[in-house]
């Protein structure tokens, strides 16, 4: 028996590095998972792997940018459509792209950075909601950011999103509470995966750091543990918020930053 046996659950870019650890989890609990990610291409080579390890017949994946409304809302209706219902939406959609100081950032970027990181997150919501509310049980799961509780220099639309996604997250599960529907979120800290090489050098520039290595000392000098976390540390973290074990945990953050956080 699995701590998630029966449950289905869809996840926001999905494919890999925090989504793809999460959706790992889950299957191995007995859930079944509907994927999503913007690149057909990996979205079919994680199916492929996904299913060399025996959950070929529960996972699908749908793919969708996550930033767009009418994509994101196809992946929580998706995971309806193939598998009959929605326990668990982990959104997992965000990130930087040309992102800069706020003097100097534009309508533009910090549009993006909002969309991507907030009102996407917005959308999900609602979408899963719809389907949560009238079966009266439900867990949805932000995946928000260290970012969303301190303020770096440089990344001023990031920033501002993941602290908003807190507080949403905090009004919803106080909207839903009694309707058995938790909501929570998760705050990452530096978690070393293809996607920090990928938009790691952007970001240091933007920090006036030499390199991605600069970047990463600088990230964890204030953790106690000294190190980046792991994929699968933060997927521990969704599995237990999405087990019964975390039935009485709503309208909260639970860190996994190494003791970063400031609160």
């Amino acid at each position: 028996m699995g701590l998630l046996d029966g449950q289905v659950a869809a996840i926001t870019f999905g494919t890999r590095s925090i989504g793809r650890g999460v959706a790992e989890a889950f299957l191995a609990e007995g859930a079944s998972v509907v994927i999503n990610g913007r690149n057909a291409n990996k979205g079919r080579t994680a199916i492929e792997e996904i299913s060399a390890a025996g959950f070929g017949d529960r996972v699908h994946f749908i793919q969708g940018d996550a930033g767009i409304k009418g994509d994101v809302e196809g992946v929580i209706n998706g995971a309806v459509k193939h598998f009959g219902r929605l326990d668990i939406a982990v959104l997992n959609q965000g990130g930087l792209r040309d992102t800069a100081p706020l003097a100097s950032m534009t309508d533009e970027e910090w549009d993006y950075e909002l969309n991507l990181n907030l009102t996407s997150i917005f959308w999900s919501m609602r979408a899963a909601l719809a389907h949560m509310l009238p079966q009266k049980s439900g867990r949805i799961i932000n995946m928000s950011s260290l970012e969303g509780k301190r303020g770096t220099p440089g990344l001023p639309g990031y920033v501002a999103a993941k602290h908003g996604m807190i507080g949403l997250t905090k009004g919803c599960a106080h909207e839903v509470g009694t309707e058995g529907v938790t909501v929570n979120a998760i705050c990452p800290g530096l978690v070393i995966t293809d996607l920090l090489y990928e938009t790691g050098p952007r970001t240091a520039e933007v920090l006036g750091l030499p390199d991605i290595d600069s970047l990463i000392t600088e990230l964890v000098k204030d953790s106690a543990i000294r190190r980046a976390v792991t994929v699968e540390e933060v997927a521990a973290a969704a599995l237990f918020l999405a087990s019964p074990a975390g039935a009485g945990v709503t309208g909260t953050t639970i860190n996994v930053d190494g003791g970063s956080s400031p609160y």
